[in-house]
């Protein structure tokens, strides 16, 4: 007889089941919620993108003109208003009381912005090709064309050079008895030695307190006499100094002349 064993043999293993396959329908809701979500914001930044991509700012704005190219500074005029001990005073003829400013010849540049010189309080025309905007100390501003050399052709603020008046100027005669002053300090900083100028406009100017004149200088560069025209306009800030825009266009860049009418027109006090 035969023997049985004491434990049955073990049953094998039952297969795993496989996991029913899921539909979309299967998906949590809020799996779904997210994921839209998710989709509705990349879309929306992708057309932002696209929809604005040509909004870049131009060099037309005012502020553009902040990030200017340095030059260097062995040709920076000083900012001293007085003449040091080895110069001689410079004496200018007498200023008109009034005189309006003559259309100058040649073809005005294009306006393309406005500089807004927030260190010296006023605003005036940027002016297009060939003129640059670059750093040139003592000014806050500057628009220059050519090398950095006497004669210099540049259109320039800042503060007035040299102290401040004891007192806060009032009267048309103050403000033009500081643009003389102005005049007087251009003819040393940017014209060879020994120029003269004669006086070509007198005048106030178009919005708030100041006073404008216009001078055509006489100077000798390279054994040659040439001429240059410029102005010099001095505005009230709301401070005791005011501030000061300066142009200086030798005869080389006489074609670019009629740009100081443009100045003058449009100077203005912030």
């Amino acid at each position: 007889m035969q023997q049985q064993p004491l434990y049955p043999p073990p049953s094998p293993p039952l297969p795993i089941p496989k996991p029913p396959r899921r539909g979309i329908g299967d998906i949590p809701i809020k799996v779904v919620y997210l994921l839209g979500a998710i989709l509705v914001t990349v879309l929306a930044v992708f057309l932002i993108f696209v929809v604005f991509s040509g909004d870049v700012p131009t060099n037309n704005s005012a502020e553009q003109v902040a990030s200017v190219a340095p030059v260097p500074s062995s040709g920076a005029p000083s900012a001293s208003a007085a003449p040091t001990a080895t110069e001689s005073p410079i004496v200018l003829p007498p200023v008109p009381k009034s005189k309006a400013y003559p259309t100058l010849a040649g073809t005005a540049a294009v306006v393309t912005g406005l500089i807004n010189d927030k260190n010296a309080g006023i605003s005036y025309p940027r002016l297009a090709t060939p003129w640059k905007a670059k750093s040139f100390p003592p000014f806050s501003i500057a628009q220059r064309i050519g090398k950095v050399a006497v004669p210099h052709t540049v259109i320039a603020s800042a503060m007035f050079p040299g102290d401040s008046p004891t007192t806060k100027p009032s009267k048309d005669a103050d403000y033009r008895e500081l643009a003389t002053q102005a005049a007087r300090w251009s003819l040393r900083t940017q014209y060879p030695a020994g120029a003269t100028l004669a006086w070509t406009a007198s005048q106030k100017t178009p919005v708030g307190k100041g006073w404008t004149l216009g001078y055509q200088v006489t100077y000798t560069f390279n054994g040659k006499q040439q001429v240059a025209q410029a102005m010099v306009t001095i505005v009230e800030v709301g401070k005791t100094k005011p501030a000061m825009l300066l142009a200086s266009i030798p005869e080389p860049n006489k074609k670019r002349w009629a740009d100081i009418n443009t100045l003058v027109q449009r100077v203005r006090p912030l």
